[in-house]
């Protein structure tokens, strides 16, 4: 049997050699795919600890682990390649992808793998987890076996940990599309092949999703095409956090950026949904807990602070007055923290900017750069705000925001 090959720029994500590994197999039950990036100190881990999972809980089943790998300049790929699981009935296979650099085209290539090997099942997990277990191959597989489309991973997460996620990628996912997924970004997911078939049908391949749009791309997707959709008990997901000063400006722009653009594409889906509700949350509980690490505050106050002089006009044009006074007042605070941003200031500011970005038809991503500044800002909120709060008290704040969302969402459709 031969790989066929579509007529595209990038017509696949798989390189020459790949493919003939891949037309050797013939076909498989399972596929874990491992999108790899600047992946040294952690690729050995995640790949000892998948493969333990599916010969402890799958072992009857003929599995692949796919690194689908980034072009690193480190030692990921050499890595990669020298771990040994020679032990278990598993192939492993590491190849360097082809297309747009990002993690979109390297989940491409393995949702190729998994349609072209026929499985039952697929996964893929990130590149630099700290936390996976054994288990968390368990629980994410075993909701398609039983029949599920798409297994989103629900971790116990430290408070400022999920910033994107936490501002703005729940909070739009659950008011838009009315499905309470917590992490439609985390990264970590269980796919059937019908799904997969129905992503790589999908003419986005040389588009921001192909980039780090990919995920709530994967999300949302589902739930548009009517998925069977669940949660994965995953515990704490310890990886390689990002501080949101310094690390997440480009991740910004393009989940945030594809949020908006799906906004457009969908606009007849998500104007009919109203209120929200929960998403079944599979497999038993992991309890590793989250560990705390310190956001470099002062820095998210200098990045708005360097914005507000930069953008205070487009600001004004695009947030309501009271908003934007409240911006303004800030600015000029001096004591860090007093610096509060209201629930409902933050939902129209995010509202505001999805409907600058609808009736923007150039420089969309520049637009989105002005909005970075007051993220940065946000986050410093949040700081202060859950500064002394527990992990369950801070999510009871993401919650009540989450609703506001949902709540507001009215004043959303009145200035589309």
């Amino acid at each position: 049997m031969v790989l066929v090959i579509p007529k595209r720029r990038f017509a696949t994500a798989l390189r020459d050699e790949t493919r003939r590994k891949i037309e050797m197999l013939a076909e498989a039950d399972i596929v874990i795919g491992i999108p790899t990036y600047f992946s040294e100190n952690t690729i050995a881990h995640v790949i000892e600890t998948v493969a333990k999972g599916l010969d402890k809980y799958f072992h009857d089943y003929k599995s692949v682990i796919f690194i689908s790998e980034g072009c690193s300049t480190d030692d990921t790929r050499e890595i990669a390649q020298s771990v040994d699981i020679s032990e278990y009935n598993i192939e492993k296979i590491v190849a360097v992808y082809r297309g747009i650099p990002g993690k979109g085209s390297a989940l491409r290539a393995v949702f190729e793998v998994a349609e072209f090997l026929k499985v039952k099942a697929a996964a893929v997990f990130d590149s630099d987890l700290k936390s996976i277990t054994p288990e968390w191959v368990k629980n994410v597989l075993d909701p398609i076996f039983e029949g599920y489309d798409f297994v989103a991973p629900y971790y116990k997460r430290y408070k400022y940990d999920g910033t994107i996620t936490n501002t703005i990628a729940y909070n739009l996912t659950r008011a838009l599309y009315g499905k309470r997924i917590r992490q439609p970004i985390g990264g970590d997911f269980g796919l059937s092949l019908e799904l997969i078939k129905h992503y790589l049908d999908q003419d986005v391949w040389e588009t921001e999703v192909a980039k780090f749009g990919i995920d709530i791309w994967m999300t949302t997707t589902a739930i548009i095409c009517g998925c069977n959709l669940c949660q994965a008990r995953l515990g704490a997901k310890i990886h390689n956090e990002k501080d949101p000063a310094r690390d997440l400006s480009g991740m910004f722009r393009e989940v945030v950026g594809t949020i908006f653009n799906l906004m457009e594409q969908h606009e007849d889906y998500w104007k009919k949904i109203k209120g929200s509700e929960p998403v079944p949350i599979m497999g038993e509980d992991i309890g590793a807990e989250p560990k705390p690490f310190e956001i470099d505050q002062d820095s998210l106050i200098d990045y708005f602070r360097i914005g507000y002089n930069n953008f205070a006009g487009v600001w004004k044009n695009i947030l309501e007055e009271k908003d934007f006074k409240l911006i303004q007042k800030l600015f000029m605070t001096e004591e860090k923290d007093k610096i509060i941003v209201p629930l409902d200031t933050w939902v129209r500011i995010v509202y505001r900017y999805a409907d600058a970005f609808h009736t923007t038809p150039r420089q969309r991503f520049k637009l989105l750069d002005t909005m970075i500044p007051l993220y940065n800002l946000k986050v410093a909120s949040l700081v202060n705000e859950l500064r002394d709060k527990t992990e369950e008290e801070a999510e009871e704040y993401y919650e009540k925001q989450a609703q506001m969302f949902e709540d507001m969402k009215d004043y959303l459709i009145k200035i589309w």
